[in-house]
């Protein structure tokens, strides 16, 4: 399976919910909360979403090579190859 990473907000409702979807599908996962870092390591993680997601917004999702922004249930099975 592809590396998944998601760049999140700790207090964002998509972002829980992009979690509980993919616990429920038991996808591993790496994630970040971006809300949550301070200083020189939050503009570095800012900086790589930018590079992904120019707008910066929240939740951005990188499955391999595919970058998926929002929350979108069948964009993101489509990406996982789950049916």
């Amino acid at each position: 399976m592809e590396t998944v990473k998601l760049y999140t907000l700790s207090t964002c409702i998509h972002c829980k919910r992009l979690k509980e979807f993919m616990n429920k599908l038991n996808v591993q996962y790496d994630f970040i909360d971006v809300d949550l870092l301070k200083g020189e390591e939050r503009t570095k993680v800012v900086d790589e979403i930018k590079k992904l997601n120019p707008s910066c917004t929240f939740p951005t999702m990188k499955i391999g090579d595919e970058v998926i922004v929002g929350f979108d249930e069948s964009k993101l099975k489509k990406a996982l190859k789950i049916s």
